[in-house]
């Protein structure tokens, strides 16, 4: 995600303003069908005291209410209280500021409907209302504005989440809401409540009372139903249509990708698991990449992709294992400064590393100024211990022609090789496990390294390496030699690197 964006008081105060217009917008609404149902019965009288319950409750009464529901959510916006005081209330906004309007909506229904019961009707020009019409009324407007309120609260709610993201980067993590019976009552409400305020209509009245009823429903409905498809629409699928392209970026490989939890129900849920997962597939990506700086990219990758498959709990398989070493590296390491002797160090790793890679092999470990290679294992790799002898000979020569570091250190490597069976797989303990190779064809590589010191050499193979190789190199052979470690005498050979022939 960006570098986040402090949210300036302009832009809380907008914000707030904005949830204040949407809670407060079912007014306008009422308003409009107070006008509708005025206009049919020609109660112009009434308007006043119809309208005025209108303005008390649905616009002074909601706005008061909403503005001390958002109360703790703007103190978290202007960073007097941390964002988890301020969680619970924004999770519950929708439903906390329905069910003011809907207490409201249910007050100024009955107000409205009862009047001419209390008021002469001759002078609020209405006719009094049947029971059933004055309790189904009552219900379906009631229902009806807390419907209409929880959609539009919760589509200004998936703009604050992604204001909140935006400039605190925080997300929900509390979800109260249900997307099925968000969807049963909005099907519900825009479908089954006007039809069953025209129902009751048919069946309270006649003639032309009963038409206008009808035609005071049926317009009212055409109103509030299209306002409210509209907000239900957004409310509903804005959260979906964010995952979605979330989903196609991270498809194309664009694992920075991290969106904001816009709603308060299972897709808010589905979005937070979204993000958890992306955030799973990039730390996991950028253990690849770290670990392929401290050992070969291919021994990472294929130690991520393959621990799941239990293979490197333990196998057992032939390679040719190769070390390193750089000569008199203690007596170079006492005159250059630390940083200079990292810098001629990594330059001559570099240079080592070329060609092992290039010759099909993987470094497991670096060990201090020398590092230990596999090949074979575990990347298969045909004629590994000819691949070995090569990559060898391609080191001495690339280490011999230059100098490292900016100080142009000169620098000799010895190199032991040996071929047989391995054992390899992930070793350590609780959640530091390491891939290594063991067994004692890998102690024989490190012991054959060390001998190039009494024998004045650069390059010492094991016989198995030797009659693995067939006759690709020239080598010399040193005689038997007992080696730290083991109880019989091994065979060894040399390589000269500026000699190439056929095999004596």
């Amino acid at each position: 995600m960006s570098m986040l964006d402090p949210a300036t008081p302009a832009a809380i105060a907008a914000i707030r303003r904005r949830y204040l217009w949407m809670a407060t917008s079912i007014f306008f609404l009422d308003l409009s069908i107070t006008l509708i149902f005025t206009a049919a019965n020609g109660s112009w009288a009434n308007l006043w005291r119809s309208g005025g319950i209108g303005v008390l409750l649905m616009l002074i009464g909601n706005w008061l209410v909403a503005r001390r529901l958002f109360e703790p959510i703007r103190h978290y916006l202007e960073g007097r209280t941390p964002f988890e005081s301020a969680e619970r209330r924004l999770a519950q906004l929708p439903l906390l500021t329905a069910r003011t309007v809907a207490i409201f909506a249910f007050v100024v229904s009955a107000f409205r409907l009862s009047t001419p019961w209390w008021v002469d009707p001759a002078i609020v020009e209405l006719p009094k209302p049947t029971v059933a019409d004055f309790a189904t009324t009552c219900v379906v407007l009631t229902v009806f504005y807390f419907t209409y309120t929880y959609f539009v609260v919760s589509d200004y709610l998936s703009e604050l989440c992604g204001f909140i993201f935006r400039h605190y980067g925080r997300n929900l993590s509390l979800f109260f809401g249900s997307y099925t019976q968000k969807l049963i009552v909005a099907l519900l409400v825009i479908s089954v409540a006007p039809l069953a305020a025209i129902v009751v209509d048919l069946f309270s009245y006649d003639g032309d009372r009963q038409q206008a009823e009808i035609l005071v429903d049926v317009s009212s409905a055409v109103l509030g139903v299209a306002i409210s498809a509209y907000f239900i629409g957004r409310s509903l699928l804005r959260p979906l249509g964010i995952l979605s392209r979330a989903m196609t970026n991270v498809s194309g490989g664009n694992l920075d990708v991290r969106v904001p939890v816009t709603s308060n129900d299972e897709v808010g849920e589905l979005t937070e698991q979204f993000n958890r997962t992306v955030e799973g597939l990039r730390e996991r990506e950028q253990i690849r990449e770290t670990f392929g700086r401290y050992v070969d990219e291919s021994v990472a990758s294929t130690i991520l992709r393959r621990q799941g498959e239990g293979t490197l709990a333990g196998e057992t398989g032939e390679a040719t294992i190769l070390f390193t070493d750089i000569a008199g590296f203690t007596t170079i390491a006492e005159y250059l400064a630390p940083h200079e002797l990292v810098a001629v160090l990594n330059d001559y790793l570099e240079t080592v590393l070329a060609p092992i890679r290039a010759h099909g092999g993987v470094v497991n470990t670096f060990i201090g100024d020398g590092l230990f290679a596999s090949f074979n294992m575990p990347l298969a790799c045909e004629g590994h211990a000819a691949a070995a002898v090569r990559a060898a000979i391609d080191i001495q020569r690339a280490v011999g022609s230059r100098t490292f570091g900016d100080q142009g250190v000169a620098l000799e490597t010895r190199i032991g090789i040996s071929t047989g069976h391995v054992i390899g797989g992930s070793v350590g303990a609780g959640r530091r496990l390491s891939f290594t190779l063991l067994g004692d064809t890998v102690n024989l590589a490190a012991r054959l390294e060390e001998l190039n010191k009494q024998y004045g050499t650069r390059i010492l193979v094991s016989q198995s390496t030797r009659e693995a190789c067939g006759d690709g190199c020239v080598f010399n052979g040193l005689g038997s030699v007992t080696v730290r470690g083991r109880s019989d005498a091994v065979a060894i050979f040399s390589i000269d690197p500026n000699v190439q022939g056929t095999n004596s």
